[in-house]
Order: structure tokens, then sequence, then C-alpha cells
């Protein structure tokens, strides 16, 4: 398999596909989730699921970055469709998102009327833009003699949960919640699905933090002589490993309890 760019999209496609996965991924990475994410998408493409990884540029219109990622996704569906690549069979649609990917996720999910199979949503925050960006503070310090005038993400974090809270409409959803992850708000997420889907909302807490997702094949060569930087080296390595790997089969049991990981 290959990447092929298609209407702003990476995409991957296996042999026979059985889904479809539309991945959005964290702010400032999602440039290339080709290059950033490569090692996760191209092992859930593995197992059968088409990947359209959607790239976009991170503003604080947020509503807007969600709508064109819709747009782009939906466009790149008509391709493959209308050059027979999809089959004609039905291929059920996910949302996989991370961090800033999974407020677009919810987002998608909200405003505008779209079918998913489910969402997967990993290490979920939805800051403020004076927490989120350091710069924005200073900004907004600039301004403070206009007590109207104050840079904000739209939607606002109390904006984006009362959307989700009242019109999210993807009833089946996994959150991933990484155990050193010291930004995750997932918590506060998992209770606001759970109260309008009950058990068809799922939190599952793993080994690794923020940044496991963008876990890379690192190329680590040793030495004639096999000596203590090697031996680090290889630890990074492994560890990298295990805790993207268990990220992937977390992922690939919820798609598809019944198929061998």
């Amino acid at each position: 398999m290959e990447w092929k760019e298609i209407s702003g999209n990476w995409v991957l496609i296996p042999p026979k596909p059985t889904g479809i996965i539309h991945f959005l991924g964290g702010a400032f990475v999602a440039t290339a989730p080709h290059i950033t994410y490569r090692l996760l998408l191209e092992n859930i493409a593995d197992k059968g699921f088409v990947i359209v990884a959607t790239s976009f540029v991170n503003t604080l219109d947020h509503t807007a970055i969600a709508k064109l990622a819709l747009l782009n996704f939906e466009r790149t569906l008509i391709r493959l469709e209308d050059r027979g690549i999809l089959g004609k069979k039905y291929l059920p649609v996910y949302g996989l998102g991370h961090s800033m990917g999974c407020k677009l996720h919810l987002l998608i999910g909200s405003l505008f009327p779209v079918e998913r199979a489910g969402n997967i949503l990993i290490s979920f925050n939805n800051y403020a833009a004076r927490d989120a960006i350091p710069l924005i503070e200073q900004f907004n310090s600039t301004f403070k003699f206009n007590s109207n005038f104050a840079v904000e993400f739209t939607p606002s974090p109390l904006e984006t949960q009362q959307l989700v809270q009242e019109n999210y409409s993807v009833r089946r959803n996994l959150l991933i919640k990484f155990n050193n992850d010291t930004i995750d708000q997932s918590a506060s997420l998992a209770g606001l699905l759970q109260q309008r889907f009950g058990e068809m909302v799922t939190t599952q807490i793993l080994q690794g933090n923020h940044l496991t997702p963008l876990g890379q094949d690192v190329k680590w060569q040793t030495g004639k002589d096999f000596n203590p930087l090697d031996a680090i080296g290889q630890w990074f390595k492994q560890e990298v490993y295990r805790d993207l790997q268990q990220l992937k089969r977390t992922i690939l049991f919820w798609l598809n309890p019944v198929s061998p990981l």
C-alpha cells in the first residue's frame, strides 16, 4: 500500500476494504498525518481499513476547520466510489481523532448530519485558547483595555461542551486516555457522552503519554561493540513499540472484536 493525496487528504487503500477510518490529528502535527502518524495508521490499514487522513492548519475557528475537514473527506469518498475502489458493499465509517482531532470529530458529529458507525477519541482536550497557546494570553493582555475583545477558539470550551451535550449524534464511542498524559480531559467528556448514550461509551486507560500515537519506526543501529548507549536506544525503541502496539490492539479490537489481531 502507498499513500495517495486526494482532495486534501492522505489516503491508504487496502486490497479488500472492510471499513473506512476518517482520521484527524492534533494541532500543529495534522498538516502531514501520513508522516506524523504513519506507523499507527499503516498498522490499522493492514487490517483492512481504508485510511482517509485529513490535513488541516490550526486556526482559532475550529468550526470552520471541522466543516472543511468533513467536506474534504466526503469529496474523497465520492472520488473513491466513482473509481470503484471501495467496491459495491456497504463499508462502515468511523472517526478517529487525536487531541484536537477529537474536538473536530465532536463538532462534526454535533453540527452536521453525518452517519458514523462510531468514533475513537484519543487524548481528548478542550482547553481555552489562553491555555492551549501561550502567546494568546499575551495578545489578550495587549487588548485588555477593551473588555469586549478577547481571543478565543470558536466554539469556546463551554460552547463545545453544550454542543456535545445537546446535539452530538454518534452513539458508539471509544475514549482512550494514557496514564502519563497530563493534559487529557477524557474523563469529563466520558461523563457527558455516558449521559447521552450509556453503555455505548467505553473508556480505556493505556500505558503512554500524549505523544504515544505519534510513535515512529525508530532506526537504531548498534555499533560493532554493544555499549550502554545502544542499550538505552534499544530500551527506548521497545518502550515506544510496546505502548503503540497496545494502542493499535485496543483500537482494532473495538473496531472488530471477532477479528484476530
